[in-house]
């Protein structure tokens, strides 16, 4: 079934196959969302501790979406932490869609990590923010707009990392709890409209910065990446990682009308490894 049919939808954080963004783009336009792929395609001049997309690969993944799924497809080269690349993008948006549907904010990087809080850099950790929880707030702020006349719903990328705080890595452990909140204040605030705001809280996803962070455990702690992998699924109830595909059967079901009663809400997805009242 085709239940986002004529539904347009943006993901940001979708421009390279390994991520959570991606997953998320194919299987909404496998149900019939026209898709919009935004990322920061200038990766040379991130210098995030994992890298983003390249406009080359965010343009074909636009082109292989429409192709495979006859749906109509943008690609968008966005800094979610500039608000001048927002703005353009919004403008881009609207020469060729009439509004967005659905929104996912799921751009994200982590910088100067491992670090306790005494040792942060302060611009890695400002970065940080900036990227996590700032750069949700300028996107939703600018494509609202595009929203309010019929409704629609936002899913932000959140993390486990949000609720439970990880060591050596707290610039994004507090960004992610400020989407968490930033979640719900926009849930409250933007229900006249109809519009839903949900926040997804990944555990461990097989993703490039989870398969980053075991190599640098790895690094760190004189072992092999196979053993943190291991070691780490030990910790979860169902005994392995995650895929960005689960995830985004998640961002699914909060996209339909499967969730017209939910909004507000920060659900986890993490094998159980985090559970709660």
């Amino acid at each position: 079934m085709q239940e986002l049919k004529n539904k347009t939808a943006l993901i940001t954080g979708a421009g390279k196959k390994s991520g959570i963004g991606y997953a998320m783009a194919k299987k909404m336009a496998a149900k019939g969302a026209n898709i919009i792929i935004a990322d920061f395609g200038n990766a040379q001049d991130f210098k995030a501790d994992v890298g983003t997309g390249s406009v080359a690969e965010m343009d074909l993944i636009a082109r292989e979406l429409e192709a495979e799924y006859k749906v109509a497809t943008l690609a968008v080269n966005v800094d979610v932490t500039a608000t001048k690349t927002v703005v353009q993008m919004v403008a881009t948006i609207k020469s060729k869609f009439s509004r967005v549907d659905i929104l996912c904010n799921n751009a994200g990087a982590t910088f100067g990590v491992p670090n306790g809080v005494h040792t942060y850099d302060e611009d890695a950790w400002i970065k940080t923010v900036d990227v996590n929880l700032h750069g949700v707030f300028r996107v939703s702020k600018a494509i609202v707009p595009l929203m309010q006349e019929k409704g629609g719903c936002i899913i932000n990328t959140a993390s486990r990392a949000g609720k439970v705080p990880p060591l050596f890595n707290g610039a994004y452990a507090v960004s992610k709890a400020g989407v968490i909140m930033l979640t719900k204040v926009m849930a409250r605030e933007l229900s006249g409209f109809k519009i839903r705001v949900n926040a997804i809280c990944p555990g461990q996803i097989m993703t490039d910065l989870e398969r980053w962070r075991f190599g640098l455990e790895a690094q760190f702690l004189n072992t092999s990446v196979e053993e943190q992998e291991q070691k780490m699924c030990e910790t979860i109830p169902l005994g392995r990682i995650g895929t960005p595909g689960e995830v985004a059967d998640m961002a699914v079901f909060l996209a339909t009308d499967a969730s017209s009663y939910v909004t507000g809400q920060a659900l986890n997805i993490c094998g159980g490894q985090l559970m709660e009242l």
